[in-house]
């Protein structure tokens, strides 16, 4: 299908959706619980919190809009068969009937601080991070479904410059700065198609949640972000499953009952980018492969060709829940991420030499948890895992004659023991301990000449931490302090590091935050050189060595002030970051100092604005985001700051949705100033072998500005079966956006500018269906 085909087929969605919606009187139907809550939240200004399945699969009529907020509740209670407290003006818990028999497990909610943020599923909470919960997912623009790792881009604050999600930053740092957590498994892969889609699937992680600073002291590494994502650890007792596909993969999912104590989840997905050519697998093809050996450059494109390329992804995921009393609980995890590509390279000058390049990208996980409810106060869980992760090259250089392998391997073994202690209703406990064995190998093999290289690291890590979560009996005070401490087996040194979390409400409008936290991290990634890995996935996992690789550290602290009434939300965060031990290999860098090593940090002085305002079937934003980012190192540039290569000093983002009944529609513009680059100096010496630079990133690249928009409808056919349609375009006027720029000598000597280019416009159409 064309490209012009796709997008007037989103169009005909549009107006075929909407028509419809108005020709549906949905009064006195029965509708979902989930879609009237919304509705109600915003006519009485209220928020209710709740367990999504404390209300899943639960259809009444509509109340009446004339009914006082007691007769509202009253109503509510009688005919869903469930307890809606109001615990102040603006807060209603709801929660299943009290079984006197369930004693042993209580949860206890944190506060939300403001539902439906920014779309329907994305809360923010009392603690400063950010929750969502794909179940519960609306539309974003440019998204049909709940992309894990594309969605929290949406957030003030975290962008990629390069439109990947292998490439997230977060308030200026970089994608190895982040901790990205699968059930409590540290995982090394984060995207499929190198980097264009994320490789956990969301139809069975059911919560996702974002700090970005003031982090629990339960997590180690991660010196920018925790990115911690969790399936469902209850049982339903319910056959659920479902099934879709896009333009690039289909899916499905099951969630199976084996008996009334055990239940088994399944997910799968596979890309169909090597059966069927689609518009979206040809943008996502030339941005991905814009730079690599597969593309040509152009020192060899009259030399060599390439072809018969093969590529393809797919991820598998299962849990097993057993619970074998209702005090004891066991959870069985296991999920494999694989990316593989293979083409040929054919001699233009000896047609019969033809060799055959491979690409193979694994990230392999498994654990075992057990939890222990003693009492209804006292909890205990314990957790082994092992997370695997493997990328294995060989690259062929037909012109020469040169075959070079390359390996860069990760294994990390964990065990954590957490204990929680709610020593009543405004106080609780956390304490642990978190032991990790990670052991990182590289290895580099070249035939002409010959040359091996193999090194391997191995660090153990021993964490033992405690932590205090205070509630006001007033709920208008909450406040999270703890304290971690590391010691790393191999160097014999510890390292403690505080963490403080607190908000408190001046007014029923008005809440002030405060979040700051010490952190440090042993695992971080380098790029030795631009064609590592065949030019496609140029970042190889190392460990710190105490010597050329330090440990990474970083302190930061934030405060901000949030302003909420009648469905408008106001925030604004100022934050400072300050991280060192990064060390120059890590940064990237295509200029004077590719090929330099060396170890500094950066600061980030900066503040996250946002305005959000909800209507009863539209929601809109507008986000901004200032920071002024900066490099100190030890010899490069005579150790005076100057920009970081992740500097966007400027980003904005506006956006709205709509959803009436089935329908959900979004829009929205991204506009951010472009990232710095250096420029080679208008006269070269002829006597000098390498290019010669201007002040580093003293120059910027243009603007970048990208419109994305997306539809979905739902389709019910019965209580237990449903489906939906949509279709999305990203970039939708083809802005040709430049992401990055350096520059190389072609054949005569000439330098030459080398643009990287976004994605253009890139349709995409999905179907599901639910059973």
């Amino acid at each position: 299908m064309s490209k012009k085909g796709v997008i007037y087929l989103f169009i005909f969605l549009i107006f075929s959706s909407i028509n419809s919606s108005i020709a549906q009187n949905t009064s006195k139907e029965i509708q979902p619980l989930t879609d009237i809550l919304t509705g109600l939240e915003a006519q009485y200004n209220i928020n209710f919190t709740y367990v999504d399945q404390t209300i899943e699969d639960i259809s009444i009529i509509r109340p009446d809009k004339n009914f006082s907020l007691e007769e509202l509740l009253d109503y509510l209670k009688t005919y869903a068969n469930l307890d809606f407290i109001l615990i102040d003006n603006y807060n209603v818990v709801i929660s299943k009937r009290i079984n006197p028999l369930s004693k042993f497990i209580t949860q206890k909610l944190e506060e939300i601080v403001i539902t439906n943020y920014l779309t329907k599923g994305i809360s923010r909470k009392s603690d400063g991070k950010t929750t969502i919960k794909t179940e519960d997912f609306g539309i974003l623009p440019g998204l049909i479904e709940p992309d894990i790792l594309q969605t929290i881009q949406a957030l003030p604050g975290i962008l990629s410059v390069d439109e990947t999600v292998s490439n997230i930053n977060v308030r200026g740092g970089t994608h190895d700065q982040n901790l990205i957590l699968w059930d409590g498994i540290k995982m090394y892969q984060s995207g499929h198609f190198f980097g264009l889609v994320s490789a956990f699937n969301p139809y069975l992680t059911t919560d996702i949640n974002v700090s970005k600073n003031g982090t629990s002291v339960i997590y180690g590494d991660g010196v920018s972000s925790v990115i911690d994502m969790q399936q469902t650890n209850s049982l339903d007792q319910d056959f659920k499953s479902g099934a879709g596909f896009n333009l690039i993969h289909a899916d499905g999912f099951a969630k199976v009952p084996l008996t009334k104590q055990a239940e088994i989840q399944l997910s799968a997905r596979r890309s169909v980018t090597d059966f069927i050519f689609t518009p979206t697998y040809d943008q996502y093809l030339q941005r991905v492969f814009q730079d690599s050996d597969f593309s040509n450059s152009p020192q060899n494109s009259t030399q060599i060709v390439s072809n018969n390329e093969r590529f393809y992804f797919y991820d598998i995921a299962a849990k097993l829940l057993y619970d074998i009393t209702d005090q004891d609980q066991i959870r069985f995890n296991f999920s494999t991420i694989n990316n593989s590509l293979t083409y040929d390279q054919l001699s233009i000058a000896d047609e019969n030499v033809s060799l055959t390049n491979t690409l193979e990208q694994n990230n392999f996980a498994a654990g075992v948890q057990y939890l222990k409810y003693w009492n209804s106060k006292l909890t205990t869980t314990a957790q082994v895992y092992i997370s695997n992760y493997d990328l294995i090259a060989t690259d062929f250089d037909v012109i020469n004659n040169q075959r070079q392998n390359q390996e860069n391997k990760v294994k990390d073994l964990g065990i954590k023991i957490n204990a929680t202690n709610h020593i009543d209703d405004n106080l609780k406990l956390h304490g642990g301990y978190q032991f990790n064995e990670v052991i990182i190998s590289n290895f580099e093999e070249v035939d002409f000449p010959d040359f091996t290289s193999f090194v391997k690291e191995v660090n153990r890590t021993h964490s033992i931490y405690g932590e205090a979560e205070f509630t006001s009996a007033d709920k208008n005070t909450y406040a999270r302090i703890g304290i971690r401490t590391n010691f790393i087996e191999k160097f014999s040194e510890f390292f403690t590091e505080p963490r403080l979390s607190v908000s408190h409400k001046l007014s029923n409008n008005f809440r002030l935050e405060f979040l700051a936290e010490f952190k440090s991290q042993t695992t971080s990634q380098i790029i030795d050189l631009q064609n590592d890995f065949l030019g496609i996935e140029k970042r190889r996992w190392i460990l710190s060595n105490n010597e050329d690789i330090p440990i990474i550290k970083s302190a930061q602290g934030a405060f901000g002030i949030h302003y909420n009434k009648n469905k408008l939300f106001i925030s604004a965060e100022a934050f400072i970051k300050n991280v060192k031990g990064i060390t120059s290999r890590s940064q990237g860098f295509q200029n004077q100092f590719q090929f330099v090593n060396d170890i500094g940090k950066y600061q980030v002085l900066g503040i996250d604005f946002l305005i959000n305002k909800q209507f009863e079937t539209f929601s809109t934003w507008l986000s901004y985001s200032f920071s002024n980012n900066n490099y100190t190192f030890d010899n490069i540039n005579n150790n005076t700051a100057f920009r970081n290569n992740l500097d966007v000093r400027h980003a904005v983002t506006f956006a709205s949705t709509y959803a009436i009944n089935n329908l959900n529609l979004a829009l929205g513009f991204n506009w951010h100033s472009g990232k710095p680059t250096t420029l080679p100096t208008e006269v070269q010496n002829t006597a000098n072998s390498s290019i010669e630079y201007k002040s580093p990133n003293s120059t910027n690249l243009s603007s970048y500005f990208r419109t994305d928009m997306s539809i979905t409808y739902k389709l019910k056919f019965g209580k237990k079966l449903d489906a939906s349609i949509g279709a999305s375009i990203w970039n939708v006027f083809d802005r040709r956006n430049i992401i990055n720029t350096y520059f190389a000598e072609d054949e005569n000597g000439e330098i030459v500018s080398i643009d990287n280019l976004s994605l253009g416009v890139t349709p995409n159409i999905s179907f599901r269906v639910r059973f």
